[in-house]
């Protein structure tokens, strides 16, 4: 069948209009439409093609993950060899450098271009009239593998250049590399699955690259950074520095923060610099690079059989270093999660002295068989706590037993609990435990739960550390003096806040059960067992059979109620907030049927006229019950303002979808049902 020239047209604008919005989104990090548009886009796109096959081409958006996953690598020869760089550790060997350079060139002083030094893996991307032809690793510098079908999803790799002005062969050379934060959502999904983490984003990356299915390398979202040309068929610059910013003009990434620097004491302040901003980057860098600007100075100065002469790499310190696990102790966080912390043997790691590092949870002590005693490698990334990498027994000493996690909370001694398929340990001590203490007052006062303005963070800090209040209660014995005798406050604000404190003595159940903080237990889940149960004495008294009857209310999140009303502590502590407090119970339920009931809403987007979480209230006060996901109970989707990915779903599904003038005429509509019926 010939496709007609104005379905050709159609696929061509839609090919070069998506080509354009992920240059915006990948490359320049500034999108100019909504997700939503460009997923419009993208699936008329999707039907064109379907409908006509030849319409599909491999620089298509709709193919970046298309190829079926492969035996292995083929491998393809560099027809320019991708060296490798030099090192220099030291000023000392910056200096022997420059030198070096300015006698061979018999200059006084040389310009450089200076770039951060990416720690990824090294790759070549090779065009042929504007179109990618394939990707390789750098493998041995002479040949690597070919990974094109991996490149492809990389959506900061154009498939179609910018423009018309490109070489009619242009190769370059980039660093494939891991942000930190999807790093981090990597190994935090492999931990949940109980599978290997990864040590580093570098081997991440790596790992990722050479995934035989692409499909895989597509999901760990991979970025890259072009840093350098291979074979071209015409001249683009003179200059390294002019030659990254035309091939951003193409579509590409250049190396970000690259600067061009003049002798020695400019070299030594780039790279003081970029070690300051070391940790606050979004990706991680080992060092900077040094590269003789000029290209016919490059040609002067010449290579080494692995090695250009005219480039170096000045490598930052350190970021891993050994020591010695002298013992493991436990911290409780303040959602009373237990943490196991190691205390090392002191050492410098990245210029800071190191004496503890986290394990993160049981799981990966077990899975890094780490004891006391045992040397382990430790890494510092960024400001967080150094965590340990591996440990190297040895083999002449005779091995600690496993560390255990402690049966009970080693602050407040209330049972410890381990939920069936978590990796984490959790004190049940909750509003009693000191260590949750302030986390667990700073939510009870919050503006959903008791709303007691003017008890901020801050004023909570103090409280606490001076031992005036211990639990929620202590707040309502609070008096003028005390309140007035805290910083920063005045008498007028300490009248209002005795007077909000006051207020606050008359709450409904359900805020009085979302602000004791139990688990997972949230606005509407705190109202559908303040509805179900009518009074707190037959919620407390509950079995996990009746918790579970409860909408919004499944088998774990019934264990957490349990847990939470099982602990005498917290009985302790409710039972004396009953005494300040005068709880509002619900009416009893009528016999009448609610209007909504059976009906499943999800909500997305931003409202204008109202928060979700009063839309969800008033939907579940009618028996509606508020997904969080589109599923084939879904009854409608309510979409406001910059409405993401559950819109495409809804669409896809043929689920009805409301504006937010449907969703006040459904409101107003059935709350007039309701008011017919009382």
């Amino acid at each position: 069948m010939t496709t007609p020239e104005d379905i050709c047209k159609q696929a061509e604008t839609l090919r070069k209009a998506l080509n354009q919005h992920n240059h915006q989104y990948y490359v320049l990090d500034d999108p100019d439409i909504p997700d939503a548009e460009y997923d419009r886009l993208f699936r008329r796109l999707q039907k064109l093609e379907a409908r006509y096959p030849d319409l599909v081409t491999a620089e298509s958006p709709t193919q970046r993950v298309g190829s079926a996953p492969a035996d292995h690598f083929e491998r393809i020869q560099h027809t320019i060899p991708m060296l490798s760089l030099g090192n220099a550790f030291s000023d000392t060997e910056l200096l022997d450098f420059d030198r070096r350079m300015r006698e061979r060139l018999d200059m006084d002083e040389v310009e450089y271009a200076a770039e951060p030094k990416l720690d990824g893996l090294a790759v070549t991307l090779m065009y042929e009239n504007g179109r990618l032809v394939y990707g390789a690793t750098r493998g041995d510098g002479t040949a690597g593998e070919d990974i094109t079908g991996n490149i492809r999803t990389i959506r900061s790799i154009p498939l179609q250049l910018i423009g018309q002005d490109y070489p009619q062969k242009l190769e370059v050379r980039g660093e494939v590399f891991m942000p930190k934060t999807a790093f981090e959502r990597l190994n935090q999904q492999a931990r949940e699955k109980d599978e290997k983490t990864f040590a580093n984003p570098r081997n991440a990356a790596a790992g990722s690259l050479r995934q035989l299915d692409p499909k895989i390398t597509a999901s760990r979202q991979l970025d890259i950074y072009i840093y350098a040309l291979g074979q071209v068929s015409e001249e683009i610059s003179a200059h390294h520095y002019d030659t990254l910013n035309r091939l951003k003009q193409w579509g590409f990434k250049p190396t970000p923060l690259i600067r061009v620097v003049k002798g020695i004491n400019e070299l030594k302040a780039y790279h003081e610099e970029i070690e300051r901003q070391r940790n606050d980057l979004p990706y991680e860098v080992d060092g900077v690079v040094y590269k003789i600007n000029a290209y016919s100075q490059q040609q002067m100065v010449g290579s080494v059989s692995r090695a250009p002469r005219w480039a170096i790499a000045h490598k930052f310190a350190a970021q891993e270093e050994m020591s010695v696990l002298e013992d493991i102790e436990i911290q409780v966080g303040r959602t009373g999660v237990l943490t196991p912390v190691a205390r090392l043997q002191p050492v410098s790691v990245g210029g800071v002295t190191v004496t503890n590092a986290t394990l993160h949870n049981m799981d990966e002590i077990v899975r890094k068989d780490v004891r006391v005693g045992d040397a382990i490698v430790v890494r510092r990334a960024g400001d967080v706590i150094p965590e340990i990498v591996r440990s190297i027994p040895d083999s002449h000493r005779a091995r600690d037993p496993l560390f255990e996690m402690p049966g009970v909370c080693p602050v407040c001694h209330s049972a410890v609990q381990r939920m069936e398929g978590e990796a984490i340990y959790r004190c049940t001590g909750g509003i009693y435990c000191s260590a949750q203490r302030k986390g667990a007052l700073k939510h009870f006062v919050s503006r959903k739960a008791m709303d007691i303005d003017g008890l901020g963070k801050k004023m909570i800090d103090q409280l606490v550390d001076r031992k005036l209040i211990e639990t929620p209660a202590d707040i309502y014995e609070l008096d003028f003096k005390t309140i007035a005798d805290l910083e920063r406050m005045a008498e007028k604000s300490a009248k209002n806040l005795l007077k909000a404190i006051e207020n606050s003595r008359e709450v409904t159940l359900a805020r009085f059960l979302y602000a004791l903080g139990i688990r997972e237990v949230g606005e509407a889940t705190a109202a559908a067992l303040a509805n179900h149960f009518s009074t707190l004495e037959k919620l407390m008294q509950a079995e996990e059979e009746q918790l579970s009857d409860v909408s919004d209310v499944g088998p774990i999140v019934a264990r957490h109620i349990l847990d939470f009303f099982n602990e005498e502590r917290n009985q302790s502590v409710i039972r004396k907030l009953q005494e300040v407090l005068k709880i509002h119970y619900p009416e009893q339920k009528t016999t009448a049927r609610l209007p909504l009931e059976g009906q499943t809403y999800v909500i997305t987007g931003t409202l204008s006229t109202m928060s979700r979480s009063i839309a969800r209230q008033k939907l579940t006060a009618l028996g509606a019950k508020v997904a969080g996901s589109i599923s084939g109970n879904t009854t409608a989707l309510i979409a406001g303002e910059k409405a993401g990915s559950k819109l495409v779903n809804a669409q896809d599904a043929g689920i009805d979808i409301l504006d937010e003038q449907e969703l006040e005429a459904l409101l107003q509509n059935n709350h007039t049902d309701v008011t017919r019926q009382s």
